[in-house]
């Protein structure tokens, strides 16, 4: 597994791509891994395990939650982790699989200050959410907690305040930049790549943009001459957003101008946007 996931990361690191993350069988192989990791290894699996795997409720994301969810109940061994960092690792998946194990752990003593710290930052929780409620009901201090830092909106209050003055550097693209041109409809295909998809951004020539090969690979080169300056880009058009597909389009713009969300590969979040008279296009 190891020897064909390098391969793959040099394959896409000559298209200049960050490679793909892993999927339920390759997770399914990595967690043999780190069940018996081999000498010199270590590191690298657990990079693996914590940066690689999206979170949620993709496949690859049920098969990690399961493993840590057997090695925080000692069901399952593993000499790279403890039934501690398993909790604080199910805690960066956002939601999805990884609730129930953070749920059970609040009942054990050891492991619920670190699963209360966890669910206290995490949203998604739907119907689960009734089950910390019947917790705390029912007495549990680390449920109560956690129901506590909800109502206080502490997962938005802790995060980092709007810094008071933004430096940027302007990546100006003349005219009306309508999603299309963000992200093509001849690679929609490729959408669910979003490193891969962003490469068409603005594959096709106009005032001021001077794509890397025109009709297949946008202005990269460009961009990264823009970014060498050390300031976070701005995209800034006449009119920006118009069109249908927004969301392919926003990933695309954040691949670029975005910054990487911790623990989720392959996907960036941040940015601002300013408009003078109307915002709503692309949020």
């Amino acid at each position: 597994m190891l020897e064909e996931y390098r391969k793959h990361v040099a394959e896409r690191a000559a298209e200049g791509i960050a490679p793909k993350p892993l999927d339920a069988n390759q997770m399914a192989a990595l967690v043999e891994l780190l069940k018996n990791p081999p000498a010199g290894e270590e590191e690298f699996l657990l990079d693996l395990l914590t940066n690689r795997v999206p979170p949620g409720v993709d496949e690859a994301a049920y098969v990690k939650a399961g493993f840590l969810a057997a090695i925080a109940k000692g069901e399952a061994k593993s000499p790279l982790l403890t039934p501690e960092k398993a909790i604080e690792l199910l805690g960066t998946m956002q939601g999805g699989y990884n609730i129930h194990p953070l749920i059970d752990a609040l009942d054990d003593a050891k492991l619920a200050p670190i699963a209360a710290k966890a669910l206290s930052h995490t949203l998604l929780m739907f119907d689960n959410f009734y089950d910390v409620e019947e917790k705390a009901k029912a007495g549990n201090e680390y449920a109560k907690q956690v129901m506590q830092s909800w109502a206080d909106a502490e997962w938005f209050l802790n995060r980092p305040a709007l810094a008071e003055k933004l430096t940027v550097t302007v990546f100006k693209v003349t005219g009306e930049t309508n999603t299309d041109d963000l992200s093509p409809a001849p690679d929609a295909w490729s959408r669910p790549d979003i490193p891969l998809h962003a490469l068409a951004m603005l594959k096709n020539a106009r005032e001021g943009i001077e794509p890397d090969q025109p009709g297949v690979v946008g202005p990269i080169k460009q961009i990264e001459a823009l970014q060498q300056k050390g300031f976070p880009l701005a995209y800034v058009g006449d009119v920006v957003g118009t069109g249908s597909s927004r969301k392919s389009a926003t990933n695309s713009v954040l691949w670029f101008m975005g910054d990487d969300i911790p623990h989720v590969p392959n996907k960036r979040g941040g940015g601002l946007c300013l408009g003078g008279k109307n915002c709503t296009h692309l949020l």
